[in-house]
């Protein structure tokens, strides 16, 4: 089975930056997706923020964090699984929300549309508050 878990959440202040890992275990050798989404408290929706292929560095972003929100595999074990980040500049208060890494199996890199597609597997999410 694979599980995804999310690490590096915390408070950061308004223009700060933060870091994010997740590591995803189970079937290491099926390429997949993995996208980071997140929720803000006083919202009902959940936003895909960035998704990367781990069979490549095909990569996508969302308008809101495009250019300050860098997503990147760190580093891929064929025995164990993939350490993922989400690395976080130039953070804005509209920013604090909890974000979850979410894996799916994929063949190919993941569509511009990526953040309509069914993710199968979920990490607990970690918090980020941007607050001065």
């Amino acid at each position: 089975q694979v599980q995804a878990k999310e690490s590096g959440g915390g408070t950061v202040q308004p223009g700060g930056s933060l870091e994010l890992s997740c590591e995803v275990s189970g079937r290491p050798e099926v390429k997949k997706c993995i996208g980071w989404f997140r929720r803000a408290s006083e919202k009902d929706i959940l936003e895909g923020v960035a998704a990367i292929w781990t069979g490549g560095e095909m990569t996508h972003y969302s308008d809101s964090v495009k250019g300050r929100f860098t997503v990147a595999q760190d580093s891929s074990d064929p025995r164990v699984g993939h350490k993922m980040s989400l690395k976080m500049n130039t953070l804005k208060a509209e920013d604090s929300a909890r974000y979850y890494c979410a894996a799916k199996f994929c063949v190919y890199p993941p569509s511009g549309r990526w953040y309509e597609e069914h993710f199968g597997f979920w990490g607990q999410g970690t918090q980020v508050t941007v607050s001065s």
